[in-house]
């Protein structure tokens, strides 16, 4: 079924035979090439273009309720693999020798599946690269042309693709072929006054190709960021107040990452993932009220666009939309075939790896709060005292994120139901602190409007594999306190 000419069928076939051969209960093979390139320009100059390519082959068993994997590089021969395999069986094998009964893994059931899915672009970035580097030089040209003072101190903008096709073979039958192109940049204008740095960056794009970046008003959105980044030298920073704010799609997809989305992956809530903030502060309180009737949540493989957009996961499980809060109540997390026999419920296709030579773990796909009926003015309009929060820039947590604090690229005063306009309403430095129970149950408004956005590096697991996904939502209103760094 597989007519990739960089993936070999045969070999994935012959990976799985062998498995079985030399005993495996059950074996997987992820069978991927990759192709990359990215640019990076600084200060409207090409500092450099990177191109490369990858192609590989994980294999992973189950021997006596034990895991063993292992990556072979570049797969060239039936030897080889079959090296690969016996290596993953002896560490499986190994394994299951120190594993007490009820810690020997069970895999829940699922359909197996045999597909071949190209999730579309129209215009292949590989074909196109060259407009992608003048689409940067723009959009560097329009951040200049509004420095007509000279204030702003460096330009950055990174761009680029990743190109991949999975093969996903299992000795449950499944056979599976997907092949799809990320395509994003990153711009970002740094501007500098006296010992005062002001850093506004962003970053659009997502599963798709050269059409995503050319739909999404780049140049504005470059012209912006320098106005933005100039402005916020005459800002002020903002002293510790709780009060009423709103939350922009851009920093609730930050906010909805790190304390939703991230405590409903199955493996925190069981504690098997501790390292790098990872445990869950609701473990346990499934069916229980976690924050306000308004607040829905949902994971969500099959929205188009999203860098999380995939059909079938790691696994082979069909992807489909995983509800994990209801009206404020806590109805499900992300699961694997492992951690879904553990909670008997069925997997929902949220394993995914970086890369061939790592193991799945359970991860976001796309993560998003969902939108309501409000509009931005209607929750503006409300205010008698409060903030517009603008952006994300860096999370704070503790080890269950329910104490967090992010920082916001800028803010803005609402007074009296309306936007403080001009660097008189701007604030700087800008961090918004909650903590997770007390925050939630605070919301009262969501807009209609709201935006899935990119996060190009989500970092879990040891040794630490860096992902993309979609995550965001409306516009946000809800209780939390606001200061600045500098303040």
């Amino acid at each position: 079924m597989c007519d990739a000419m960089s993936i070999d069928e045969d070999l994935a076939s012959l990976a799985i035979r062998h498995a079985l051969a030399v005993g495996a209960e059950y074996v997987d093979v992820r069978y991927e090439y990759r192709e990359s390139r990215w640019l990076l320009l600084e200060d409207a100059r090409i500092e450099h273009v990177a191109y490369s390519t990858d192609r590989g082959m994980g294999i992973r068993v189950l021997v006596d309720g034990a895991w063993g994997f292992y990556a072979v590089a570049e797969p060239s021969s039936s030897d080889e693999v079959k090296e690969g395999v016996e290596n993953a069986f002896k560490l499986a094998k190994g394994s299951s020798t120190r594993l007490k009964d009820k810690d020997r893994v069970k895999l829940a059931d699922v359909k197996a599946y045999t597909d071949k899915v190209n999730i579309g672009f129209k215009k292949d970035t590989r074909e196109r690269f060259d407009e992608l580097v003048r689409l940067a030089r723009d959009a560097d040209h329009a951040m200049r042309s509004n420095d007509k003072e000279k204030r702003l101190h460096k330009t950055s903008i990174s761009a680029g693709y990743d190109y991949v096709e999975k093969l996903f073979m299992s000795s449950d039958g499944s056979n599976i072929l997907q092949r799809y192109m990320d395509t994003v940049m990153n711009i970002s204008a740094t501007a500098h006054e006296g010992s005062l740095n002001e850093t506004v960056s962003r970053t659009d794009g997502g599963r798709g190709g050269l059409e995503l970046l050319e739909g999404a008003d780049i140049i504005a959105k470059a012209s912006s960021i320098a106005s933005d980044a100039i402005m916020l030298l005459n800002a002020k920073p903002a002293r510790e107040d709780k009060a009423t704010l709103i939350m922009d799609p851009d920093f609730v997809a930050l906010l909805t990452h790190e304390i939703l989305g991230h405590p409903s992956e199955a493996d925190r809530v069981l504690g098997y993932e501790m390292a790098w903030a990872g445990g869950a502060w609701w473990a346990g309180m499934l069916g229980k009220r976690i924050g306000s009737s308004l607040l829905n949540v949902s994971d969500d493989p099959t929205i188009e666009g999203s860098l999380g957009h995939y059909m079938y996961d790691d696994e082979g499980v069909k992807a489909r939309e995983k509800v994990l809060v209801r009206e404020g109540v806590l109805v499900g997390h992300m699961q694997s075939r492992e951690t879904a026999s553990i909670f008997n419920v069925e997997p929902n296709a949220g394993m995914r790896a970086t890369g061939y030579e790592f193991m799945p773990l359970i991860r976001m796909a796309c993560t998003y709060i969902k939108p309501l009926d409000y509009s931005l003015e209607e929750m503006i309009k409300d205010i008698k005292h409060g903030y517009i929060i603008h952006g994300q820039k860096v999370p704070s947590i503790d080890m269950y994120r329910y104490n967090w604090s992010i920082s916001c690229q800028y803010a803005r005063r609402i007074e009296d139901g309306e936007v403080v306009e001009g660097p008189e309403g701007m604030l700087r430095d800008v961090i918004v602190m909650g903590n997770a129970p007390e925050f939630f149950a605070s919301i009262d408004a969501c807009s209609k409007q709201y935006e899935i956005r990119p996060i190009l590096n989500c970092g879990k697991g040891d040794p630490m594999q860096t992902l993309r996904m979609g995550n965001g939502g409306p516009y946000v209103r809800a209780i939390a306190t606001v200061k600045s760094v500098a303040v």
